[in-house]
């Protein structure tokens, strides 16, 4: 009788192993340090950590937030994280692989485009704020996020409609938590910003989106200024797991693509967007690293060539060996 009981507990085990993916059911798994921002891009990693795709995948996440795209950037070129989520500073990741050759490689891109239907960035005024474009800033303050990328950008914007970025306009970096209060109270008088504050701004009944992708209209339609990174030291080091975390995400990316409507409801969980708030939060536009095209590639390349004609990146770049390619996860 003994035995029975032996063999049958043997058998439910088996029974319970069998009906779980090997790495999940698997107690060991391995570390990822990862980098994220609190942003609209990041969408696909916070569908990846709610479904458990991780786990899935043999991967136990160690997940560090931060405010500001640099702080990504140096967390990853410091060596104290292996990877930077989707939603990663697309230019500064340009810039500091120049500075630090072989350091990342790019496996997703994130954004928003025109013809695509997808809100990325806006143009945030008050209400009241009689200001329609970038022209009308002439003599008043835009604010956008902190870092060189999103320095570069605004200058780009404002040069374009016609403006002096060191005379005419005075800009003023802003984590994200802070961009629509400061418009609202008045600090400054607009914002470029990533989603979710477009749709924060509108949802609080006191700001509103001036222009609406703004950077498909001056840089290329769709935009990209999210990329998600592996560094080329977890790469090298531990292939097979790096491997494991590009499908996860991935996975990640393919379900918050492809069901919106149903994930937007952990953006809570994430992002500075109320459970109210939930409902008119614009969807971004989500490139996972298997679905890249020569469009996608050609809108990256437009980016970088913005911080070339800038005077920030000191030397032309070709994005595509930038781009992660299979032989670079090979074991």
């Amino acid at each position: 009788m003994r035995d029975r009981r032996k063999f049958l507990k043997a058998a439910a085990a088996t029974a319970a192993a069998a009906s779980f993916p090997a790495p999940l059911f698997a107690q060991a798994r391995d570390k990822v340090v990862v980098s994220w921002l609190p942003i609209m891009q990041t969408f696909g990693y916070y569908v990846a950590i709610e479904e458990r795709l991780f786990e899935k995948h043999g991967i136990e996440l160690e997940s560090v937030r931060f405010q500001a795209p640099n702080q990504i950037i140096d967390s990853l070129v410091s060596g104290r994280a292996d990877a930077g989520a989707p939603g990663a500073a697309a230019g500064i990741s340009v810039l500091a692989e120049v500075q630090f050759p072989g350091t990342f490689k790019v496996f997703g891109l994130q954004g928003g485009g025109i013809k695509v239907n997808r809100i990325n960035d806006g143009l945030i005024v008050a209400n009241s704020s009689p200001i329609a474009s970038f022209a009308d800033l002439k003599g008043k303050s835009l604010g956008h996020l902190p870092g060189i990328q999103w320095k570069t950008m605004s200058r780009h914007v404002v040069r374009q409609a016609g403006l002096d970025p060191d005379k005419d306009v005075r800009l003023t970096e802003l984590a994200v938590g802070l961009q629509v209060q400061a418009v609202v109270a008045g600090t400054v008088d607009a914002t470029l910003s990533l989603e979710p504050v477009g749709s924060i701004a509108v949802a609080l009944g006191e700001a509103k989106r001036a222009l609406t992708n703004p950077m498909s209209k001056a840089v290329f339609d769709p935009f990209y200024s999210g990329v998600s990174l592996l560094t080329t030291k977890f790469m090298k080091e531990r292939p097979a797991v790096a491997k494991r975390f590009v499908e996860a995400v991935d996975e990640g990316t393919a379900l918050a693509e492809g069901n919106y409507t149903k994930y937007r409801e952990i953006l809570p969980k994430y992002t500075a967007v109320k459970p109210e708030q939930v409902g008119i939060v614009a969807q971004p536009y989500l490139r996972a690293w298997k679905d890249l095209d020569e469009t996608d590639l050609a809108s990256y390349q437009a980016f970088v060539n913005v911080f070339r004609s800038d005077g920030v990146l000191k030397q032309d770049f070709d994005i595509k060996p930038f781009i992660l390619k299979e032989q670079d996860l090979a074991t």
